[in-house]
């Protein structure tokens, strides 16, 4: 395993979002700036390249939105001020909003930590019932039945786990350490991403 982390993928994910966490954790009004939001995510980017085929719609969609949101933090503050811009202009649904691409980005985040949830609990070196698993709860009730054929013909050429941690420059004890971490770190994210949505009656299955 190398030394440090300036070069890993999975303790530089977890710290990001440990970092993030303790923002909607520490306080009832917390504001979450685009800017360190949308580095994080960009952090996951090269986990869906590592994932291969199966995942390859939602490393170029993940990654274009994520472009979108990190261009945004140049102008606008928190994810707050991101929806309710759109909202006052009427284009919370358009195509390339930045409030549609932020439920993207989202569910990209949300997709990792159920599949590093699956992995974390799984026996042997497949990825395919992790993934599967991971893809079935997040993406597949917004997908039509084409791109859902695609993933699942997809998961059968999936790297193993141990191909996966070489990709990623860990063994498998750190690599646990990391994905519970970013487990833990996400899901108030997330939970504090809907509830940006649900308190403005935005919904959050569209």
């Amino acid at each position: 395993m190398a030394e440090g982390s300036g070069d890993r993928t999975l303790p530089r994910i977890a710290e990001a979002f440990k970092d993030l966490a303790s923002v909607v954790t520490d306080s009832q009004n917390a504001e979450v700036k685009v800017a360190p939001f949308s580095h994080a995510c960009s952090l996951v980017s090269p986990l869906f390249g590592c994932l291969g085929v199966a995942f390859k719609f939602a490393e170029m969609d993940y990654v274009a939105k994520v472009h979108d949101l990190v261009e945004a933090s140049k102008s606008i503050q928190s994810l707050q001020s991101l929806i309710d811009l759109d909202v006052r202009g009427g284009t919370v649904r358009k195509g390339g909003s930045h409030t549609r691409n932020l439920l993207r980005v989202k569910r990209g985040l949300d997709m990792v930590r159920v599949l590093f949830e699956q992995i974390l609990v799984t026996e042997g070196n497949s990825l395919k019932d992790p993934a599967s698993k991971a893809y079935d709860q997040v993406f597949a009730p917004h997908h039509g039945w084409a791109i859902r054929k695609a993933v699942a013909a997809g998961m059968y050429v999936l790297p193993t786990k141990e191909q996966l941690l070489k990709k990623l420059n860990e063994d498998e004890a750190s690599a646990k350490v990391h994905m519970q971490s970013y487990v833990t770190a996400s899901a108030p994210l997330v939970q504090y991403i809907d509830k940006l949505f649900v308190s403005r009656d935005l919904g959050i299955d569209w």
